[in-house]
């Protein structure tokens, strides 16, 4: 939707406004500048609150980049995996955009868009550090629409020839597959056994709702990158903790994480402590702490999500849609 805005108005952008506007590339931008500001103490601290309920949960999410313009963001989203069999999303919600400096409410928009932009772009930044820069092959754990983006994020960063793609629906896996080898121009195949897939791979991401964790430690070769992307709740596990406990962990926020992350379950299974973690994704990216060290390191990346991520990407939202002239203005004082 193209139209006027006036300065004092709150922008309202749909998924579509956003979809037009926020580019997977720029998104990645976005995070990573984030992420430098995080690090040098130019950010509120991101905050989260679940609630859970039948059937799924709530979160909120939120946090703010400092500076001229500075932004906060504040993020509702709903998670209820079930609602797919009804043929609603399972993720839904809305993102709040205010001015750091004064409260007001700059924009309202929808939040899965952003969820899924920003997700796949903060594994495309951790790849950039933690991958081997020779890595030319990945599986995809989770065919929804998360693997599909991150499959794209992981293309944006890495000269990437071949790909597996893996789902507990084979349809869907060979659906992405589809998909995915006409829009990335490369070698996408649906597979049904992982462990095999592995040992091809120098990369892996996981994007499931998995409860149980199925990427074993002995099934990682030497050398690969994993992003552990699903785990954003107390009940939700991918990864063995073994495997966290022999890898190189980096976590996009440590307390997050223990809470909420991969890592909780490490912690719970006495395998790792906080003090054993490498670094989260900001140092890392700043140089405060080494990424990847040495071609046989099996690297991992515990994604729990960070509003961080969600105000950087929903910025450039904002930015674009009032430079296009693009959202529908509302007052809410009137």
């Amino acid at each position: 939707m193209r139209t006027s805005a006036r300065p004092d108005t709150t922008l309202i952008l749909t998924r579509s406004d956003v979809l037009a506007l926020l580019t997977l590339p720029e998104c990645i931008d976005a995070v990573e500048d984030a992420l430098r500001r995080h690090a040098a103490g130019r950010t509120l601290p991101p905050g989260v609150l679940g609630i859970p309920a039948t059937g799924g949960g709530f979160h909120i999410k939120a946090a703010g980049l400092l500076g001229e313009p500075g932004y906060f963001a504040a993020k509702t989203n709903t998670n209820f995996p079930a609602n797919a069999r009804a043929g609603l999303p399972t993720i839904q919600g809305t993102v709040l955009l205010a001015d750091v400096s004064t409260g007001v409410v700059l924009a309202v928009m929808d939040s899965a868009s952003i969820t899924a932009l920003r997700t796949g772009a903060a594994t495309a930044v951790a790849a950039k550090y933690l991958a081997r820069p020779e890595a030319r092959t990945a599986t995809i754990v989770g065919c929804g629409v998360q693997g599909e983006i991150q499959l794209a994020a992981l293309a944006a960063v890495l000269r990437l020839e071949q790909a597996w793609v893996i789902d507990l629906d084979p349809e869907r896996a060979a659906g992405l597959a589809k998909r995915a080898t006409g829009a990335l121009g490369l070698r996408v195949e649906p597979v049904t056994d992982l462990a095999a897939a592995l040992r091809r791979s120098d990369v892996c991401v996981t994007c499931t709702t998995s409860r149980h964790p199925f990427l074993r430690q002995a099934d990682v070769r030497p050398g690969t990158f994993v992003a552990a992307v699903g785990a954003d709740n107390r009940d939700k596990q991918e990864l063995e903790p073994a495997l966290l406990a022999s890898a190189t962990l980096v976590v996009d926020v440590l307390e997050q994480c223990a809470e909420i992350g991969e890592l909780q379950h490490a912690l719970a299974a006495g395998l790792m402590t906080r003090e054993r973690v490498h670094a989260e994704l900001a140092d890392v990216v700043t140089g405060r702490r080494p990424g990847r060290t040495r071609a046989d390191e099996i690297t991992v990346f515990d994604s729990s999500g960070t509003a961080l991520q969600d105000v950087a990407a929903a910025a450039v939202v904002y930015q674009k849609a009032r430079a296009a002239g693009r959202g529908l203005p509302v007052r809410f004082d009137g």
